[in-house]
């Protein structure tokens, strides 16, 4: 089982305060209740062995690099959602990138979209993917549906290490991540499975 772990990378999406944080720019309701369990999943994954990848937002403090739709929030005087730098942008407490994680910075919902993450995968020999984080219709959502498009061989999504912004639109998000062949376990299923 040691040679599938080494095949494995844990992707933290966005775990970071202006999505957590009850004063958060971008706040996800249904973040702050998640934090535990991710914290869980990353010492599982490093006890395993598993790479641990830190996905972030980190912006231009002018919103050059956010989307059409967001750019106002960074043309009002203050700093914006996640800006590089600042204290919205950090992970939240209890979560720490280590000596041997990575961290990648992304500017769009996937993982994926204009990053290098897909060449350092297949560089690391990784073909299973387990993710959590915030949020699940959208960075979850995206990033998911493109490692499938990639032809990931294993793509999983922790139930209870991932949110949204209402229980009932996780749960719909998830279902339809199920339909595409994704393994949707909870924290402790996860844990106490060899897959």
């Amino acid at each position: 089982m040691a040679d599938k772990w080494k095949q494995t990378a844990l992707l933290v999406i966005d775990m970071q305060k202006d999505f957590i944080h009850e004063d958060g720019q971008m706040l996800v309701n249904g973040g702050r209740a998640i934090v535990p369990n991710v914290i869980k999943a990353v010492e599982v994954a490093r006890q395993r062995g598993i790479l641990v990848i830190w996905v972030v937002r980190e912006h231009d403090p002018l919103g050059r690099d956010v989307e059409l739709f967001r750019q106002h929030l960074y043309n009002t005087g203050k700093v914006g959602p996640t800006v590089k730098g600042s204290v919205g942008a950090e992970l939240v407490d209890g979560l720490v990138i280590k000596e041997g994680d990575y961290k990648l910075v992304k500017s769009r919902f996937s993982a994926f979209f204009a990053t290098h993450l897909h060449s350092l995968l297949q560089g690391a020999g990784i073909n299973n993917l387990i993710i959590t984080g915030v949020q699940t219709p959208n960075c979850i959502r995206q990033t998911v549906f493109d490692a499938v498009a990639l032809d990931y061989q294993s793509v999983t999504v922790i139930f209870d290490a991932t949110a949204a912004a209402t229980p009932d639109i996780h749960a719909a998000n998830i279902f339809d991540m199920k339909n595409i062949g994704v393994v949707t376990p909870t924290l402790q299923q996860w844990c106490e499975s060899d897959t």
